[in-house]
């Protein structure tokens, strides 16, 4: 393979292809790289810098699937694009027919322009695979958190003494019930379209521990997650009511916390939105 083709020079070429703006970076007057720098990069795929010298300078080649895809998805790459990181890494690329954690670039470009919303993305099993400062200053940052515990169906139903991980402060529903049902019905819903995912059905064998789950379950609702309406209790704004709507197809779920305009809950919104950007200059 040509030294301009292998999987450092590749990662290089798309980090240097992919403005800050498209990754909603600021971009200042001082800036000489026209793409993403490095530092940005390994925070967007949640990586060290110190590791992603060693990939694209080869001298790590051997990257894991985890690592691979969170690479995908900072970098925006096509689903062809990504399926050749994972060639060049010597891995397999996710079948058709298993999960995909991929957000298209045409998707990425739609999140990064949704302004204040907070907004989160999932995979059809519920893990969280991306989501941005508003999503982060609402709920916390969901990044501390060990990437196989970011699963809302885990928060919905534990199966230890492992706290809540998409969530730092408590968070209610106006119908509890209701939307544990809706999460056990997609989920189920899930398993019609992806039969042979692996992940998919380890975390149902894990959930069907759960009793609330598993009595859910028996029930074989099959069903979408669509809407919902949240209170959060936000340390520094006090409660904050939100509209949660789910937008999805087969493979993804865009989740999205917006407040009716001009009320005191769009307020505490944006006050919220500002205390979690002055937490993350400290």
């Amino acid at each position: 393979m040509t030294s301009d083709a292998g999987l450092g020079a590749m990662i290089r070429t798309w980090r240097d292809r992919l403005p800050p703006s498209a990754a909603a970076l600021p971009v200042g007057r001082s800036r000489r790289a026209v793409g993403l720098r490095r530092e940005e990069l390994a925070d967007l795929a949640g990586v060290s810098v110190d590791y992603l010298v060693r990939l694209e300078q080869g001298r790590a080649t051997t990257p894991s699937a985890p690592v691979v895809a969170s690479l995908a998805r900072a970098l925006q790459l096509s689903t062809a694009e990504r399926d050749h990181l994972y060639r060049l890494a010597g891995l397999a690329a996710p079948a058709d027919d298993s999960i995909s954690d991929h957000i298209p670039p045409g998707v990425h470009r739609v999140l990064t322009r949704l302004g204040d919303a907070a907004v989160a993305v999932f995979a059809a099993d519920w893990q969280l695979v991306w989501w941005n400062r508003g999503w982060a200053a609402l709920l916390g940052d969901p990044g501390a958190q060990p990437p196989r515990l970011r699963n809302f169906a885990r928060d919905r139903f534990p199966v230890d003494d492992t706290p809540p991980s998409l969530a730092r402060w408590p968070v209610t529903e106006d119908d509890t019930g209701a939307t544990d049902a809706a999460v056990v019905s997609d989920l189920r819903r899930a398993t019609g379209r992806f039969p042979h995912d692996t992940r998919l059905a380890e975390l149902i064998r894990v959930l069907r521990t759960n009793q609330r789950f598993a009595e859910l379950w028996a029930t074989g609702t099959v069903a979408a997650h669509r809407e919902d309406h949240k209170t959060i209790e936000h340390p520094s704004v006090g409660p904050v009511t939100v509209d949660c709507d789910v937008l999805s197809d087969d493979d993804l779920k865009i989740v999205i916390m917006t407040a009716a305009p001009g009320s005191e809950d769009e307020t505490k919104l944006r006050l919220a939105a500002i205390a979690g950007h002055h937490e993350t200059m400290r």
